[in-house]
């Protein structure tokens, strides 16, 4: 009876041993860079990031979407408006930090981010973001549009240590759009962005909000007098007949918002049967959720090339 206690406590022993090896293991594994910083120079300063953080809070979602290309899990995102092609972030697995504007403070601050990504419009609440977790400020810049979203995602690179799936996935785009620009002057047309936002219709140009299409991919706007500006030079479509473009791209806002997609029933008028555009068939209603919730993403501006080389078979 002894020695079968003897064998017992001695097979007991065994098992705990193997048991507290394999939990350090596994502890190793997932805080393998624990105590690691990298330091990231953006626009609103200086911020040391954990090397591979894992609570990762997200306000933009071009940036979401270059994470989700890379299957890097986050913890929370602004909830509202969601591109549908990252609805998956809507589930009860991630938390809803507010709105682009206005964080839920609280919230964040219970999560305890190893990193906030934030841009544009959540820029004036740095400092106090600061205060929750470090914050890195990737916004894209429409008048260097490329430049501004590879280093981007460059940025994202460094953090995670995905720099050659980052410098790969550049290398293709850039064959998209080579090849995009071969179609462009095959065809030698011209162009007008138009986004439609109930009933009425604002232009955009070189260096706007979506002037990719002319300044990157190289489809020449019919009108170079076009004011940049956030929300567009508002006109008429007194306007739009009078340029007679030979392309239209037209961006619904208000499907975009969720709303009742409206553009085509606005768009596509009587006074709008004279132009070139209507006649051959070359209005093109772009995807208002990489276009407009997004943009500036790996998937969105994959599917941005992609929809623009469509429009021009």
């Amino acid at each position: 009876m002894r020695a079968l206690m003897k064998s017992f406590c001695i097979a007991l022993f065994t098992i705990f041993i193997l048991v507290a090896c394999q939990s350090a293991d596994d502890g190793g594994q997932q805080n393998s860079n624990s105590g690691e910083t990298i330091t990231i120079n953006h626009e609103l300063g200086e911020t040391d990031v954990p090397l591979n953080p894992e609570k990762i809070i997200v306000f933009d979602f071009g940036m979401l979407d270059t994470l989700d290309y890379l299957d890097i899990p986050v913890v929370g995102i602004p909830k509202l408006n969601v591109p549908s092609y990252l609805d998956k972030y809507t589930g009860d697995n991630y938390e809803n930090i507010g709105s682009l504007k206005e964080p839920d403070f609280e919230k964040i601050a219970n999560i305890d981010p190893d990193l906030i990504i934030i841009s544009g419009r959540q820029s004036e609440l740095y400092d106090e973001l600061q205060k929750l977790g470090p914050v890195v400020y990737l916004e894209l810049d429409y008048t260097r549009y490329m430049e501004s979203f590879q280093e981007n995602v460059k940025v994202i690179g460094e953090i995670f240590s995905e720099e050659e799936t980052i410098e790969q996935v550049l290398a293709d785009i850039d064959e998209q759009i080579a090849e995009l620009h071969t179609q462009v002057e095959a065809l030698d047309k011209n162009s007008l962005i138009i986004m439609a936002n109930d009933d009425k219709i604002s232009a955009y140009g070189e260096s706007s909000r979506f002037g990719v299409i002319h300044d990157v991919f190289g489809i020449p706007t019919v009108d170079t007098g076009i004011e940049a500006s956030t929300h567009g030079m508002n006109v008429s479509f007194e306007y739009v007949v009078e340029q007679n473009p030979d392309l239209l791209y037209v961006i619904d806002r208000s499907a975009a918002m969720g709303e009742e997609a409206a553009a085509k029933n606005i768009v596509e008028n009587e006074l709008m049967k004279s132009t070139k555009a209507m006649q051959n068939d070359d209005i093109y209603y772009l995807n208002p959720d990489v276009w407009y919730l997004s943009g500036g993403g790996i998937i969105s501006v994959q599917e941005m090339i992609q929809e623009i080389i469509d429009s021009l078979q």
